[in-house]
């Protein structure tokens, strides 16, 4: 990696001779150019292909090389800045142009951006979160107050799409690539231009597309990199460093953004990074020479982040240069050599899959290395399958502790190390999260919770965490966990908890509703637990406490008749989780089963047993999606189950066309088909909805008389969308019965 500029392959007056041969030759009349005179590489001057960043604009330098290649140009060198160095970087190790304009369809904001691993290879623990209200990122929190991440994204996702991208895994000097090569990124701690004349191709052109405030700083020895459009967006000196004699230069840098436009913060951020990058763009344009071609193809109102529209805007590249034609045509190698050059170009490397020696975690400060191994499917002494190591890095990524992870391939004497960068949290390690929940069956009651979560993490070498909260609105409560793992590969751990809280309930005869209670609960327990891979958690505890019933409104006549109930028991809960999502998932299964024993003899009440089990799988066939659930709850044994501890049901998917909890009892069965398609794609959220359900259920043993026992049937249709505070739904429900009712609701509705 240089910072400066590099020495020409060739002396000066030799460079000169042979340029001015080869602009003799291209002023010979066309039958003297057809005799295809047999010359040597020395003696055709250096063409160097300089492609500018310019975020999805830059799609544009796709269709700027089919025309190269159709006319048969050569290119000798390439330099290249951010979304210019994605391009390049392909065209240098190897990849064809139709390999790209292939690639470049396939591409969207969510290919590069959205940063998760498969949710298949979340670890449980993390998945339990999507079973709340919280969304966004976490904000870390100390002394100091909040502390905001350095990007929107960290770019993992991003590197593991560019290592696809690139024919030369692995770490290479640039000048053994199929074609030379250079990228350039900006120190942010100097303000720099950083010229990268070697390293993981992957990592450097991650650097070179770091957009500040968007994508965090790549990390590289020592240096804080980001995107090298501040610096240099059309890199026209390095590729005079390089050799170059003559320069195709392509510009597809963003015009600035009118008056009207800066409207907002963001616009005018987004202006002045524009300014910054024109300045530099101008004072590298008016380095070219009459031997060199500008390109600069006319992007219209094309953002650069317009990634999901990238294949309409390569044509632009190819007419741009079209329109050159006359000059692009005089460089033209004689169609047998280009096509030797072209073969030699297209030379693969040789994937680097030899095993490694050793995987070694660097940059560590609180979390433990064993802990990460087990997340590793890559394995010292077995061969390295690039696939494989990406996934790797991206469930590393994926339990929440970095806010980077990378690789390096190091040969050291006599061992090969696999040096994984996990750089972990700079706003970490305590973080706080918040969630909100709307619901409203229109029929007068509507539901508003606001919640605050705030988790410590790594608190001894074994990652304990201890986690808190905090909801407040409707059904207020306080909740906390100590979560600690007793291995480092936290296959097993124990977990202490209390749980203090208030909610509200109706009861209803028939659609009348003549009551409301609120319950207090003061519950204390214990967990020992098995986290039985990424998609599985078993737990089994005590419980110890109280509720607290109240009626709020209703007859005397119903009012419990103690304000005090003592709670104890053994609870078993067991979770699987194989969705692919959890709001709108369209592949997977889930399933969980809770049992609840109550004994007098640990302090309860009543002896009792309570359970509950449900399932979920998902199909999808193209953009439509079957969800199918089956939900059973009930009792155990000949004890029959208090007043204070029976199912609630009803509402939104749950028996649509009721109001929320309308069925009171001992016994729920419950069958749901849906079936949506997605109607609008997302770029980072999941994109919007329609859809429609049908339900049969059964509630047994009602504790109201006169209350529907028999079997009910429900259809509903919603249209939902995932939104950056959670998924929102809008639905009809209409029951058999005549029973109907409009949903809105904020969170997941099942």
């Amino acid at each position: 990696m240089h910072s400066s500029t590099l020495k020409s392959r060739s002396s000066g007056p030799a460079r000169c001779a042979a340029l001015a041969l080869w602009l003799a030759a291209s002023a010979l009349p066309a039958s003297a150019q057809n005799a295809e005179p047999a010359r040597s590489p020395s003696a055709r001057p250096r063409i160097c292909l300089v492609l500018s960043g310019g975020g999805a604009r830059g799609a544009a330098h796709v269709g700027v090389l089919k025309v190269l290649e159709e006319y048969r140009v050569p290119i000798d060198c390439i330099a290249a800045t951010s979304m210019g160095a994605l391009v390049g970087a392909a065209y240098a190790t190897g990849t064809t142009v139709a390999e790209m304009q292939s690639i470049v369809g396939q591409i969207t904001t969510e290919t590069l951006y959205k940063e998760n691993p498969p949710r298949t290879e979340v670890n449980m623990r993390r998945k339990l979160d999507d079973n709340t209200l919280l969304f966004g990122p976490e904000l870390g929190i100390g002394r100091d107050g909040l502390k905001l991440p350095k990007g929107v994204v960290t770019g993992v996702q991003l590197e593991s799409f560019l290592r696809q991208l690139s024919k030369a895994p692995g770490y290479h000097q640039f000048d053994q690539l199929q074609i030379p090569f250079r990228a350039v990124a900006t120190d942010l701690v100097s303000g720099k231009a950083v010229v990268f004349s070697e390293g993981e191709l992957a990592n450097v052109m991650r650097a070179s597309m770091s957009v500040p405030g968007a994508v965090a700083p790549a990390e590289f020895g020592g240096m804080m990199l980001v995107d090298g459009m501040l610096t240099s967006n059309l890199p026209i000196q390095t590729a005079r460093a390089m050799g170059a004699d003559i320069i195709i230069a392509v510009n597809v840098g963003t015009p600035l953004l009118k008056r009207e436009a800066l409207n907002s913060i963001v616009a005018v951020s987004s202006q002045m990074l524009s300014i910054l990058t024109e300045q530099n763009v101008q004072t590298s344009l008016a380095t070219l020479t009459p031997a060199d071609i500008l390109i600069s193809p006319e992007l219209g109102d094309f953002s650069t982040g317009d990634f999901d529209h990238l294949a309409k805007i390569t044509p632009a590249g190819e007419a741009a240069a079209r329109k050159l034609a006359a000059r692009l045509t005089q460089l033209s190698l004689p169609e047998a050599e280009y096509a030797q050059l072209r073969e030699r170009q297209l030379l693969a490397l040789a994937p680097d899959v030899k095993p490694v020696d050793e995987i070694r975690f660097e940059q560590l400060h609180r979390v433990n290395p064993q802990a990460l191994r087990s997340v590793l499917q890559t394995q010292a002494g077995a061969t390295l399958d690039q696939p494989t190591l990406d996934l790797d890095m991206r469930r590393l990524y994926g339990t929440g502790y970095f806010e980077h992870v990378n690789y390096r391939l190091l040969d050291q004497p006599g061992r090969r190390v696999l040096a994984v960068d996990a750089v972990e949290k700079s706003w970490g390690p305590d973080f706080i999260r918040f969630g909100i929940g709307v619901s409203s069956d229109f029929t007068g009651d509507a539901y508003f919770n606001l919640l605050a979560s705030y988790r410590q993490t790594w608190m001894n070498s074994r990652g304990a965490e201890w986690r808190s909260d905090l909801q407040v609105g409707q059904d207020p409560s306080l909740s906390t966990e100590f979560y600690q793992p007793l291995n480092a590969e936290g296959n097993f751990f124990v977990a202490p908890r209390l749980v203090l809280g208030n909610s509200s309930f109706n009861l209803y005869q028939g659609e009348y509703r003549y009551a409301r209670f609120q319950v207090g609960t003061r519950l204390a327990g214990l967990d020992l637990g098995a986290q039985l891979g990424r998609s599985s958690e078993l737990r089994l505890g005590l419980v110890r406490g109280a509720m607290l019933p109240e009626l709020q409104i209703g007859p005397p006549s119903l009012s419990p008749a103690s304000s005090r109930i003592q709670q104890g028991g053994l609870r078993l809960r067991w979770r699987l989780d194989r969705l692919d999502s959890a709001n709108f998932p369209r592949s997977g299964s889930a399933a969980e089963l809770n049992l609840l024993d109550s004994s007098k003899p640990l302090g309860a009440q009543d002896n009792y047993v309570k359970w509950s089990a449900s399932a979920t799988s998902a199909y999808s066939f193209g953009e439509n999606t079957f969800n199918v659930n089956a939900s059973f709850s009930g009792r155990s044994g000949s004890q029959p189950l208090p007043t204070y501890d029976q199912f609630l049901w009803g509402g939104f998917l749950r028996q649509s066309g009721y109001a929320s909890g309308q069925f009171f009892g001992e016994e729920v069965r419950f069958a749901r088909l849906l079936a949506y398609r997605r109607i609008m794609r997302g770029s980072m959220l999941e994109g919007a909805y329609g859809g429609l359900s049908l339900e049969a259920g059964k509630v047994g043993n009602q504790l109201v008389p006169g209350n529907n026992q028999g079997l009910m049937l429900s259809a509903a249709a919603f249209a939902a969308a995932d939104s950056p505070i959670g998924p929102l739904y809008v639905g009809y429900g209409r029951a058999r019965s005549g029973a109907s009712s409009f949903y809105v609701y904020l969170g997941r509705p099942f």
